[in-house]
């Protein structure tokens, strides 16, 4: 479309609250989107033709903007409209140059104050299924509610984990005359209870006795993964993560997943690291789905397939990580090929024909061989000896830089 969307942020108090620049772009436009609560908001002498949004929203967007195009538009968004608000969307459809946002306090401002949290040490969760990730004893977090039940599921969660006695507060309505609050521990929740339709959601973590933070650091228990025995252990999926070296905004694949202990842990390393996890077996692919709900990535995406064929057509990775299928033909290739410039490739071997290849592809491809024997204190009768794993050979590559790989062809130098 031509021309520019204005994103107007409006809090809960309405016409009344609004500055004299958002004032001026409502007065100014053509045509007003926005839901309906937001719609109702503006007084009377607001005359622009007033569109609520389409439902689905993203689909029928494009469509509603097409419809209006060469005409004023200013869109009605909560509070910030770029904090999980419809600003994002409306960016990512037309680009960052047709869309002027003029935000108002956000509803996670508003919390923050009401609950006296500096913004450094909260945490704030659009997504309630990811809770399990922040958990930790004292730890804060503001959780941007989807429906009348969040705090159920929040309070489900956080009892099931340990932190039965964490202080939820509900803040409703923040910023309009109807404003209110409603603390309870979690415990202590009515499941049957539903909160206010507008509200966000304070978290004050306390861990009971028997809580068992998880942690942010690689290399989780085994024995919170469900698994049927296909697992990267503990000390080998640690060494596997520091060399697949997660980054903000980066996607692994992760072949032959088994329990997808790898592909989660790559996810929890940051909010924004993305995983696709492939899984020839059906069951296996279902329990990965179950450990990443579990874990707090609920994003985790399954492919349920066999590689290399279900590989084809996948977003392009930052990182790979082969912890099963290693000796299909091709796969490695496929896998090293499909790979980034300076992205980053680990695949175990427990077997001398998996491992008879991973020397060949160091060979071709560089990189560099571990092989670890790793034991574990067992009882030998009344006393204490060492029980050893099988060992597991890693191979792990970084794909040159395309300038580096350019050179190399040329023979030139720097």
């Amino acid at each position: 479309m031509n021309g520019q969307v204005v994103v107007v942020g409006i809090g809960g108090d309405g016409w009344a609250g609004l500055d004299e620049a958002r004032r001026r772009a409502v007065q100014g436009a053509d045509v007003l989107l926005g839901g309906e609560r937001h719609l109702a908001m503006l007084p009377s002498e607001v005359t622009a033709e007033r569109e609520p949004w389409p439902r689905p929203l993203r689909p029928g967007l494009s469509e509603v903007l097409e419809r209006y195009d060469g005409r004023s538009i200013v869109a009605l968004a909560s509070g910030d409209p770029l904090v999980a608000g419809v600003a994002t969307t409306l960016t990512d459809l037309l680009g960052p140059e047709s869309v002027e946002v003029l935000p108002a306090v956000s509803s996670v401002a508003l919390a923050r104050a009401r609950m006296r949290w500096p913004a450094e040490s909260t945490a704030v969760l659009r997504d309630h299924r990811t809770l399990v990730r922040e958990l930790a004893p004292g730890r804060r977090v503001l959780v941007l509610s989807e429906d009348r039940h969040t705090p159920s599921a929040v309070a489900g969660v956080l009892t099931g984990a340990g932190f039965g006695d964490s202080v939820l507060t509900v803040l409703s309505d923040l910023g309009s005359p109807d404003e209110a609050r409603r603390s309870c521990v979690a415990r202590d929740w009515d499941p049957g209870h539903a909160a206010p339709q507008l509200h966000v959601l304070a978290v004050e973590c306390v861990a009971g006795p028997v809580a068992r933070p998880l942690g942010v650091a690689p290399g989780l228990p085994d024995d919170a993964f469900e698994n049927d025995g296909q697992l990267t252990r503990r000390d080998l999926r640690a060494s596997a993560l520091s060399r697949l070296a997660p980054s903000a905004g980066e996607l692994l694949w992760d072949v032959g997943a088994g329990a997808g202990s790898v592909g989660i842990e790559w996810m929890r390393a940051h909010p924004s690291c993305r995983t696709v996890s492939v899984e020839a077996d059906p069951e296996r692919a279902a329990r990965v789905e179950r450990n990443a709900a579990r874990l707090g990535v609920p994003s985790l995406q399954v492919v349920h397939g066999r590689a290399p064929q279900a590989l084809e057509g996948l977003p392009q990775p930052d990182a790979v990580f082969v912890g099963g299928g290693g000796t299909a033909p091709g796969l490695l290739r496929q896998c090293w090929e499909s790979l980034r410039p300076g992205g980053r490739l680990v695949a175990h071997a427990v077997t001398i024909e998996t491992e008879r290849v991973l020397i060949d592809a160091r060979a071709e491809f560089g990189g560099e061989l571990v092989r670890f024997h790793v034991e574990h204190a067992d009882s030998i009768g009344s006393f204490t000896g060492w029980a050893p794993a099988r060992a597991v050979v890693q191979w792990c590559a970084v794909k040159p830089l395309a300038a580096v790989a350019d050179s190399w062809e040329t023979g030139e130098t720097s």
